[in-house]
């Protein structure tokens, strides 16, 4: 684990297991304050925190994805490099697995390079949780999935009312004809609350939440390894703290390994969640 992450989770760098200090683990356990690092930069204007370590992380996601589809795309061959390889499987997958099958063959191609950016950039915004130095992912601050999350939401309404009109989008949804007019009282409430007032909140929080709480989750496990680190305990009670150290150690790499996978299926439940909508709002009400 890197120093910052090891400093950031330990908070006092003299409390450790077996020691003589007093301090327990409650006292070193990382907490909300992980995630709402101070400004490295404030303008002063009301509402604002000015420029902080997501700011900058969120700036470094966009250059990584523009760099990863430039190199990818300046010199296509037919015979790939291994960045262009790694581009053609992504786009493939999300072609086959996402859009196709969420929108449809001809008519999804159309949105093809909004999903696949949407996938690129999502997922690195997740990776920056496990890259040295910066530990921090820019989707556990509730703001970003929000946006995208409204983006998505505005696209599939516009879609919707361009294609089908008010009465096909909105009304569509809320009186189906399949629905017996006397559960329509019921029935009408819950789908416009849940299709046209919830549903951003759910798309946005499901991507928030799992990426706070992986965070989290390994920032307790790198606290836990040094904090049962205690070289200095004496005798038999050094050897244990080591064995404890490295069970610790061993779990946060597992879940590291573990959480670079949820990374990925996060920002393809996204793009899969987004595409859906899409293909709903272009099939209209039935």
């Amino acid at each position: 684990m890197s120093a910052e992450a090891r400093l950031l989770a330990s908070g006092e760098e003299s409390c450790h297991l077996f020691g003589d200090n007093g301090c327990g683990f409650d006292s070193v356990v990382p907490g909300a304050e992980v995630f709402f690092p101070e400004p490295w930069l404030s303008f002063g204007i009301p509402g604002t925190s000015g420029i902080t370590k997501y700011t900058v992380l969120l700036v470094l996601c966009v250059l990584l994805v523009l760099a990863f589809s430039y190199f990818m795309l300046r010199r296509p061959s037919v015979v790939p490099g291994r960045v262009q390889a790694a581009g053609e499987l992504v786009i493939e997958f999300i072609r086959t697995n996402v859009v196709h099958q969420q929108i449809g063959g001809k008519r999804g191609e159309k949105y093809m390079p909004l999903m696949m950016t949407l996938f690129l950039f999502i997922f690195a915004m997740n990776v920056m949780a496990i890259i040295p130095f910066l530990q921090l992912p820019v989707t556990s601050h509730l703001a970003y999935p929000i946006v995208l999350a409204v983006y998505i939401y505005v696209l599939w309404n516009y879609i919707g009312l361009r294609e089908h009109g008010f009465r096909g989008h909105v009304i569509g949804k809320l009186v189906p004809p399949t629905v017996p007019k006397w559960v329509l009282p019921i029935f009408v409430p819950l789908e416009f609350a849940s299709t046209f007032l919830i549903r951003p909140f759910t798309h946005a929080v499901r991507l928030f939440a799992t990426m706070l709480a992986g965070h989290l989750l390994l920032a307790v496990f790198a606290a836990a390894g040094w904090y049962m680190l205690n070289l200095d305990a004496g005798g038999a009670l050094t050897i244990v703290s080591i064995g404890y150290s490295l069970l610790a150690l061993v779990a946060f790499l597992v879940f590291t390994a573990l959480e670079l996978f949820i990374m990925a299926l996060q920002a393809y439940v996204f793009v899969t969640l987004a595409s859906n909508y899409i293909g709903e709002s272009i099939e209209g009400a039935h």
